[in-house]
């Protein structure tokens, strides 16, 4: 089985040398891009496990390259930038991040953040991509939700982890410390608003009522139930 590729889609050049050099010493494949009409051309032809992108591009805004990514490709998405502002954070998970790295950075952070998004929750059995629960269809190889009048809906990486996370639990309490552990990254405030941006892009895609949601029920201090009853398949 070929190692993950991780492609790396930043404009300055000893950025792209370090990241690909660090990212291969410890086994990984990696593909460098300096613009992103460059990345985006390759990606009809090549499927990455992660994309590591920068948002200062010389021909593209980068937050919507990673949206764009998150709506089409099923490959783990990581910011690597410069801008260090709460907002700007906040904005690139909101558009389907999965995490964000502040430069400058330590190279080995970088390989235990892709190790950790390579770590994504399983299935009962991994063969088993599609779950069935309240009407709706979650299928995890093409990244799309069925609600049971057939109307469909893209999730992206970042929701299909969390989303996973509890079909595998139905009925379940999972607290905020199984889920930093189940789906990685670093515990504390970042790891907590990503979990909530994801929780409610999920809920608005499964049609939830914000102030009663039926699916998704907030156990305050605690975590998370999933109510639904949950076949994979």
């Amino acid at each position: 089985m070929d190692a993950p590729l991780v492609t790396i889609l930043d404009d300055e050049p000893q950025i792209r040398a370090m990241l690909s050099e660090a990212l291969q010493d410890a086994g990984f494949r990696t593909a460098t891009f300096a613009r992103a009409t460059e990345f985006e051309a390759a990606l009809r032809h090549t499927t990455p496990d992660v994309c590591l992108v920068d948002l200062g591009l010389p021909d593209r805004d980068g937050l919507a390259v990673v949206h764009r990514l998150a709506l089409e490709s099923g490959a783990a998405i990581i910011i690597i930038s410069g801008r260090a502002q709460v907002q700007d954070r906040v904005t690139g998970l909101e558009l389907g991040a999965d995490d964000y790295i502040i430069k400058p950075f330590d190279p080995t952070e970088v390989i235990a953040r892709v190790r950790a998004r390579l770590r994504s929750p399983k299935a009962p059995d991994r063969a088993q991509n599609t779950a069935r629960f309240n009407g709706w269809t979650a299928q995890f190889d093409s990244y799309i939700l069925t609600d049971a009048s057939g109307v469909e809906t893209p999730f992206s990486h970042a929701e299909g982890e969390v989303l996973r996370l509890f079909l595998n639990a139905p009925k379940r309490l999972i607290s905020r410390q199984h889920m930093q552990e189940s789906l990685g990254g670093a515990a504390g405030d970042s790891f907590d608003r990503a979990m909530d941006v994801r929780i409610s892009r999920l809920r608005t895609k499964l049609g939830e009522d914000p102030k009663n949601p039926r699916l998704i029920k907030t156990i305050y201090g605690a975590g998370y139930i999933f109510l639904g009853d949950v076949t994979w398949s």
